[in-house]
């Protein structure tokens, strides 16, 4: 017998455009972490709120003008779904756009579909995924902005820059050559200075404190 396919997100696609919609979803179902449970053609809150999905993977060029409003209806009707932007425009003033309304993932179309399903599964877990392309140069144009007084260590820098690049402890530690048990040491210490509980709020807090 096959094993039974455990699937750990349920998500919904957000997608004007049917072809491209379908696709996703194809491209998603294909995971076998994943579900895909929906897909629209508009941000509905009300099937959201029926569905109460665990990720909700957005087309943010179909909705650029209303995008604020929509995010924010959509936090009110599944407080406990997390959300992944797609956008074809790698521009630093739509990730900080996104990030003020709180979104936990931010991708450039031009992904590859593996970066795509690891960014989907990645937020699920708990983390935040953010195209390191733009947001690295957003925390540049930041660092002027930078609190006088620095409140991480060297090292805290560089694992929160990480967190915001959307790394996992594991490949937080290869990069940085530790352990991962040393890098879970290092976060616990950046929560407690930060006073945070979550990694998308040591990535924002890294976005706008320019950490680079």
């Amino acid at each position: 017998m096959n094993p039974t396919i455990t699937r750990h997100c349920r998500l919904i696609v957000v997608e004007s455009q049917s072809i491209v919609g379908k696709a996703l979803c194809h491209l998603l179902a294909s995971d076998r972490e994943l579900e895909v449970i929906c897909d629209a053609r508009t941000l509905d809150e009300g099937s959201i709120a029926v569905h109460q999905p665990d990720l909700l993977l957005i087309d943010m060029d179909d909705f650029a003008a209303e995008f604020d409003d929509l995010i924010a209806q959509a936090r009110i009707a599944s407080p406990g779904t997390r959300i992944v932007v797609l956008t074809s425009h790698a521009q630093q003033q739509s990730m900080q756009r996104c990030l003020a309304c709180g979104v936990d993932g931010y991708l450039v179309k031009d992904v590859s579909p593996g970066e795509l399903i690891r960014a989907c599964k990645a937020v699920a877990r708990g983390e935040t995924y953010f195209d390191a392309r733009v947001a690295g140069g957003l925390l540049r144009r930041l660092k002027s902005e930078r609190p006088a007084e620095d409140e991480l260590s060297l090292r805290e820098s560089e694992i929160i820059r990480l967190i915001a690049g959307g790394l996992s402890n594991k490949e937080i530690g290869d990069r940085l050559c530790l352990s991962e048990k040393t890098v879970k040491n290092h976060i616990s210490r950046i929560f407690s200075k930060l006073q945070i509980t979550a990694r998308t709020q040591a990535a924002i807090y890294a976005i706008r404190n320019g950490i680079a």
